[in-house]
């Protein structure tokens, strides 16, 4: 495997490898917009090379623990080196498994610390944005895979993400706006609340491609529409805000 070694500017290093898909802004805005609390346990789905827990983890209160999920085996293993190079062992935990074993109600790993249903307080999800067979698709399979729901459906993680949380847990989703309706649906059929949403924008007189979510289980209406995430000025330098997320 090619890979390279990065610099997350917080303090961490990550590995990856082009020959799969490398992480790019939407997985750190997503990071920086989700939360987690003193003691909560955070389930990163689809963590791929473990950005997400690698920056959340900075900023979280140090008895915060996270567990990323991911399917494809090499990447797994090279998050794993990823979480024991930055000495993160017993803040965050790679596991290797398909989310929709959860969505189905399953624990996935046989041990007492598996990833069980109904026990996280947050969940957070980078998805694949397009639906399998629409647009162009990547002839390599791991990239494909993270563009296209060729191995899971925008309402499998959603699925996902309501078997693994407790009651009043809080899901954290990046996607892209033209899906907003079945986003939503599918919120609420998994008994979800939409409750805060941000809608990313590449220029300030752009429309927006990304939109970030919270929503919470079992919550009480009432959404709240943050002021839009403007990525670069019109000189094609980054904003004030995102020079400030990727920590100057």
């Amino acid at each position: 495997m090619a890979r390279r070694l990065d610099d997350l500017q917080n303090g961490c290093r990550i590995y990856q490898d082009p020959a799969f898909f490398c992480f790019g802004i939407d997985a750190v805005l997503l990071a920086h917009f989700a939360s987690a609390r003193r003691g909560e346990r955070v389930l990163d789905l689809g963590t791929g090379t473990g950005v997400i827990p690698l920056i959340m983890q900075k900023d979280a209160p140090e008895t915060a623990r996270f567990d990323g999920l991911e399917l494809i085996a090499e990447v797994t293993s090279m998050a794993g080196e990823s979480v024991r190079l930055n000495g993160l062992e017993e803040r965050i935990r790679i596991v290797r498994g398909d989310l929709r074993e959860i969505a189905a109600g399953r624990a996935i790993g046989p041990d007492p610390a598996a990833i069980k249903p109904e026990s996280y307080d947050v969940v957070t999800c980078n998805p694949p944005y397009y639906r399998a067979g629409s647009g162009y698709v990547s002839g390599e399979a791991a990239k494909a895979a993270a563009r296209h729901e060729l191995f899971c459906t925008l309402d499998e993680v959603v699925g996902a993400a309501a078997a693994a949380l407790k009651s009043s847990g809080r899901f954290y989703m990046i996607h892209i706006p033209e899906r907003l309706t079945e986003i939503t649906g599918g919120l609420g059929r998994h008994g979800f609340e939409a409750k805060a949403m941000r809608f990313v924008h590449p220029r300030v007189d752009k429309e927006p491609t990304m939109v970030l979510i919270e929503a919470v289980k079992g919550g009480k209406p009432g959404l709240k529409v943050g002021p839009p995430l403007i990525v670069y000025e019109k000189d094609g330098s980054y904003t004030r805000e995102i020079h400030d997320i990727y920590g100057g």
